[in-house]
């Protein structure tokens, strides 16, 4: 019997940019206020998340085909630059809801795609359960399906599981008895499926990147979407995941660049060298803010261009259509890397002392800077690009880039 799973609550329908983009700004209006105390009491978002699926956003890149708008990569950018901005721990959860429906699109059936595109469009979150703690390789697996008197299970052992605790499926790689990766669209109440709220990171704390137990959980084939082959042809699935981690990181580093703004504005003194009587009047203060504004609005610029790449690479996908998408994500995402934590620490330097005071909870955007862009080290960006931009040298092609 082929599973079936239902949301919570039914999805409004989204069927522009315009309306995706209204709705991310309507929702970021109400989720930011609480952020400072969500992160401080590690209370986890599960009425916001619960909006946030219920408003539609969660189709906004389902193919029209099956039912659904098909935004733009530009679109989806932006929407979680918005969420992010608002509360970084909101607007990381959605990234592997859409990284899984781009595996369905590169690699699903036709009757696979019907079925789960219109979970999504209905308002089922897809969680996720890749990554695995105890390898000796961040890449390395061990979760595995088996088949025994034609019926599937699945055992294995996750961590990093983020958005997991909230969703109706969790997607998890697993190596097939082939030895290949698939990804298994599992849904949440499957017997031998256990999900841990044990995540105790510093920072995108309320994530639930925490762990997920496989205890020979009974799988439908129809669940099973070839994963591997995704990376071992040219697909845009690894740009794709890539341009919302950067869209996460530039949403942190524009919440800092926010707070600093208005903290300097009505809380911080005008040092004594400074010779004013403000410290919004202060050319250092002055010339510090006139430089990260630059920059954040750089990552704006890159992350439209990176869009724009993803959406080519989609249209069109071969060797080389996704090798620019990946070099153009990569220059986002190492930029927004590095813009995040810089503005998260001129915060404080602008700001001064009193803006370390604990109620005022600032250190969180620093925090989730550091959190999030461990991610996937910039260290390994660079040389790529460069590797591309001077010998001709195509990327890897994965989900890391």
């Amino acid at each position: 019997m082929t599973s079936q799973t239902v949301p919570q609550r039914t999805a409004q329908s989204i069927t522009d940019a315009g309306q995706a983009l209204e709705t991310a700004h309507r929702l970021a209006t109400e989720f930011s206020p609480g952020a400072a105390e969500r992160d401080s009491q590690r209370r986890l978002p599960v009425t916001e998340l619960a909006e946030l699926f219920a408003s539609g956003l969660g189709g906004i890149t389902v193919p029209r085909e099956f039912g659904g708008p098909a935004l733009s990569n530009r679109v989806l950018a932006q929407v979680i630059v918005i969420l992010s901005q608002a509360d970084a721990s909101i607007g990381q959860v959605p990234q592997n809801h859409y990284y899984a429906l781009e595996v369905l699109r590169v690699n699903g059936s036709k009757r696979q795609q019907q079925r789960l595109y219109q979970e999504a469009l209905a308002g089922v979150h897809f969680g996720n359960a890749l990554a695995e703690f105890t390898s000796k390789a961040a890449h390395q697996r061990s979760t595995a399906l088996s088949r025994h008197q034609g019926q599937w299970h699945l055992n294995g052992q996750k961590f990093y599981a983020t958005g997991a605790l909230y969703a109706g499926r969790i997607p998890t790689a697993a190596l097939g008895e082939d030895g290949k990766e698939q990804l298994v669209f599992l849904p949440r109440n499957t017997p031998g499926l256990t999900i841990t709220d044990d995540w105790s990171g510093f920072g995108q704390r309320t994530t639930g990147s925490g762990s997920v137990a496989l205890n020979h959980c009974p799988v439908d084939e129809e669940d099973i979407v070839p994963f591997q082959t995704a990376f071992e042809r040219p697909t845009p699935v690894g740009p794709l995941a890539q341009i919302m981690h950067a869209a996460i990181d530039q949403g942190i580093a524009k919440a800092a660049w926010q707070d600093m703004l208005q903290f300097v504005r009505t809380r911080s003194r005008p040092w004594i060298d400074s010779g004013v009587e403000q410290a919004s009047d202060d050319p250092l203060t002055l010339d510090r803010i006139g430089k990260i504004s630059a920059r954040i609005q750089a990552g704006d610029a890159l992350l439209e261009v990176a869009g724009e790449a993803v959406d080519a690479a989609q249209r069109h996908s071969d060797a080389q259509s996704v090798a620019e998408a990946s070099i153009e994500v990569a220059r986002a995402r190492a930029w927004t890397t590095e813009v995040s934590l810089a503005a998260g620490n001129l915060l404080f330097e602008l700001a001064g002392s009193r803006a370390t005071v604990q109620e005022y909870n600032l250190d969180r955007h620093w925090r989730n800077a550091r959190t999030h862009t461990l991610h996937d080290p910039v260290r390994w960006k660079y040389p790529a690009i460069g590797n591309y931009v001077l010998n001709g040298v195509l990327p890897p092609r994965r989900g890391t880039l």
